[in-house]
């Protein structure tokens, strides 16, 4: 009954020495992870310049402006308080956001932009 025993045993540490040699054979790439802070700097925009529809000069097609500083990565405008945003796209360094449908020209009061890097 003793040699039962052992072989068992011997089994037992067989198995487990290959489940952690398995084990063991993992690998897990370094990686970051933190907490930090930093400042939150605003742009600021200029030469602005709404671009009238030609067909109705009532309503406006697009505007277009620069921000300072450059590297913004995404941008959005909206002459209506926020209710909808225009995309804008970045050529040189202008960006210009297209209206769509055209925003009416009457309750324009404010131009509001949205800029991320």
């Amino acid at each position: 009954m003793g040699m039962r025993l052992l072989a068992a045993l011997a089994m037992g540490l067989a198995i487990a020495g290959t489940v952690l040699g398995l084990a063991a054979t993992n690998v897990v790439p370094d990686s970051s992870a933190g907490d930090g802070s930093g400042n939150v700097t605003g742009y600021t925009v200029s030469n602005i310049t709404y671009t009238l529809n030609s067909a109705n000069p009532q309503q406006v097609d697009k505007v277009s402006f620069q921000l300072s500083p450059s590297g913004a990565q995404t941008v959005k405008a909206s002459v209506d308080n926020g209710s909808t945003w225009a995309s804008c796209s970045l050529s040189g360094s202008t960006w210009t956001c297209d209206f769509t449908p055209d925003a009416a020209v009457q309750p324009i009061t404010s131009l509001r932009v949205v800029a991320a890097q």
